[in-house]
């Protein structure tokens, strides 16, 4: 495990594997299906006009809320060196490190993650949803590979690398002021706008006061 990490899952997603994977998922037609994917849940919300993605990866997921939300100002979170590099270059305002460790003190209008719970070591899920719930001004998407109990899952030829259980469930029952808003299923059969057979939830905060 890299030393300057807190889990070994930290340091395979800053090394080369991360940079792997970035090279893997790019291109206009995953970028499309995206888009496809936000429209649908950017249309149960309203007023959004900043949003944080806690691993952003290369950035699809926040190019594609800007192709539907111009002038949006977008933020997020990065450990990849080389991913972080090309989401700056998006104009996005970039955190390079772990969602673990970086402390993030403004509060977004849209807080997302997707296909990152699922790589978080279990015992570490609490201090994301944590750092997840401070940052939420009121909306809070969450993306993930969903299973009612959790299950490790072997990834690409690794153990302890994969891991699918109820991440929206688990939010909702820690943060009693958060609602859920909507939900639904993204296929991989899709026969137009295909993803990886995720499952989103959208949540929202109560408003102060």
């Amino acid at each position: 495990m890299g030393g300057e990490f807190r889990t070994e899952q930290e340091a395979f997603w800053a090394g080369s594997f991360g940079d792997d994977y970035a090279a893997r998922n790019q291109g206009e037609d995953l970028l499309a299906s995206k888009t496809a994917l936000f429209a649908r849940i950017l249309g149960r919300t309203a007023g959004v006009e900043t949003a944080i993605e806690f691993g952003s990866n290369i950035g699809l997921n926040l190019a594609a809320l800007k192709r539907l939300l111009p002038r949006i100002e977008l933020a997020a979170i990065e450990i990849n060196a080389d991913a972080a590099r090309q989401v700056a270059k998006l104009g996005v305002s970039v955190y390079q490190g772990s969602i673990l460790e970086v402390e993030v003190h403004d509060r977004y209008d849209l807080v997302l993650i997707s296909g990152v719970l699922i790589h978080i070591a279990p015992a570490e899920l609490h201090r994301v949803y944590d750092r997840l719930y401070e940052a939420c001004g009121r909306y809070l998407c969450v993306a993930e590979y969903y299973n009612p109990t959790p299950t490790e899952v072997p990834y690409r030829g690794h153990q302890e690398r994969l891991f699918k259980r109820d991440f929206a469930g688990e939010i909702l029952e820690r943060f009693p002021d958060l609602r859920l808003l909507d939900y639904g299923f993204w296929y991989h059969r899709d026969p137009v706008f295909p993803l990886d057979d995720i499952t989103w939830f959208l949540l929202e905060r109560a408003a102060a006061g």
